[in-house]
């Protein structure tokens, strides 16, 4: 199987200010961190494309938009499903004073959780006081399929990939760790911010050399590479198509470095107010998000 060959480097999708109306694009700046940029309210260009981020046919055309406002690089939509891996890096595991797994650790994420740059993270009152429930963050390496995915071997798995971006899982760990299904501690609506930019396969040739950090309120916690992972991207994908169809637009969250906020002395939660920033290389840039408590949120408007 030939690997997937977009036309475009790294993928956007934002409103343009020209049209008020959703455009996907390539920022005509290859060096620029989009995230940042738009955090920032800096000029953001982009070259529209035409066709939509998960047609691996689609068209980087010579009309220039400029960005409005900055979304997640898939839509809801567009995401088939959205697959997560726990316990993946051995920093991580360690830290937790838990055994790496013999086998990837899954949960899935309903898609009414993922939101985009910018997009606060909403702590719902079910996860509060967050003292007590230890609302924390996790910078994740993310994979987005672009074809049909079947009982595909560990050696053609990155043909099946159509690029990288980043996410936050956050997590509720009181929730978390009183069930063996993390899915509900981890799904919450709203909570899961996914970019700021999907960056082609064909810009990443080895997935397993990715510096990722996670910074908040200005302080880096987490700073982690996926060369630290337990089960690489390909043994991944490979293991998540046995028997199960991915279809193009799938997500799959593969885990987090060390220094999250429950296994810290004392342990540093996300509240309200917060600014929480996750960054990944090789052009996916940094993901922005503020966090707010549902009851509290009005005093931040």
């Amino acid at each position: 199987m030939a690997p997937i060959r977009t036309q475009w480097t790294r993928l956007i999708r934002f409103v343009a200010a020209e049209t008020s109306q959703v455009h996907y694009g390539q920022p005509v700046d290859p060096r620029l961190d989009v995230g940042l940029a738009a955090w920032n309210k800096q000029p953001i260009r982009a070259y529209e494309i035409s066709g939509s981020a998960i047609d691996p046919a689609a068209q980087v055309t010579s009309n220039i938009l400029t960005v409005k406002e900055l979304l997640s690089p898939l839509s809801r939509e567009e995401m088939k499903i959205v697959r997560c891996l726990g316990l993946n890096y051995s920093d991580h595991a360690a830290e937790a004073n838990m055994a790496k797994p013999a086998a990837p650790i899954l949960f899935y994420k309903p898609l009414a959780s993922m939101i985009g740059p910018n997009a606060p993270i909403f702590i719902p009152k079910v996860a509060q006081p967050v003292e007590e429930h230890l609302s924390d963050y996790e910078v994740e390496f993310t994979i987005v399929i672009g074809k049909t995915a079947k009982d595909v071997s560990e050696a053609d798995a990155l043909d099946y990939v159509l690029g990288y971006t980043g996410a936050n899982d956050v997590s509720f760990r009181k929730h978390q760790l009183t069930t063996s299904q993390w899915g509900f501690s981890k799904g919450f609506d709203n909570t899961t911010p996914l970019g700021p930019v999907l960056v082609s396969s064909n810009a990443i040739p080895d997935p397993q050399a990715i510096p990722l950090t996670c910074t908040l309120n200005g302080k880096v916690l987490q700073d982690g590479n996926t060369s630290d992972q337990i089960f690489n991207v390909r043994q991944t994908v490979s293991f998540l198509s046995q028997a199960t169809t991915l279809e193009p637009g799938s997500v799959i969250l593969t885990g987090t470095p060390k220094g999250v906020g429950f296994a810290r002395k004392p342990a540093v939660v996300l509240k309200n107010g917060d600014d929480c920033r996750v960054w990944l290389g090789n052009g996916i840039g940094t993901l922005i998000n503020p966090v707010i408590e549902e009851g509290r949120h009005k005093a931040m408007l």
